[in-house]
């Protein structure tokens, strides 16, 4: 089972230093490549995907989650923190399971 990682310098970076093998990107066209890549990667089960780049490519990643099981795609912030406007980690769980943690 392995993790990949898509995200700017600093966060591909940091997982790498976890040995978590992973794409610098700084475009759509770049974002594409990195997560169609990530999805050809056998034993792959965990891709991590930064927030902004997730932004960038959010109608395939959106068309992928709908569709299939594996790998799973997990968003996270950047090191500027989280989108104004996605709910928290917290709020997510909360709506999912309908109680407050």
């Amino acid at each position: 089972m392995k993790y990949f990682v898509i995200g700017d310098q600093d966060t591909v970076l940091g997982f790498n230093l976890a040995g978590v093998e992973g794409r610098i990107v700084s475009g759509k066209e770049e974002t594409e490549a990195a997560f169609s890549d990530a999805l050809n990667i056998p034993d792959a089960a965990i891709v991590v995907i930064t927030e902004k780049c997730a932004a960038l490519i959010r109608e395939e990643l959106e068309n992928y989650l709908f569709t299939k099981d594996f790998p799973l795609i997990v968003e996270i912030p950047d090191r500027s923190g989280p989108d104004p406007g996605r709910p928290s980690l917290k709020q997510t769980i909360n709506a999912a399971i309908g109680i407050k943690l």
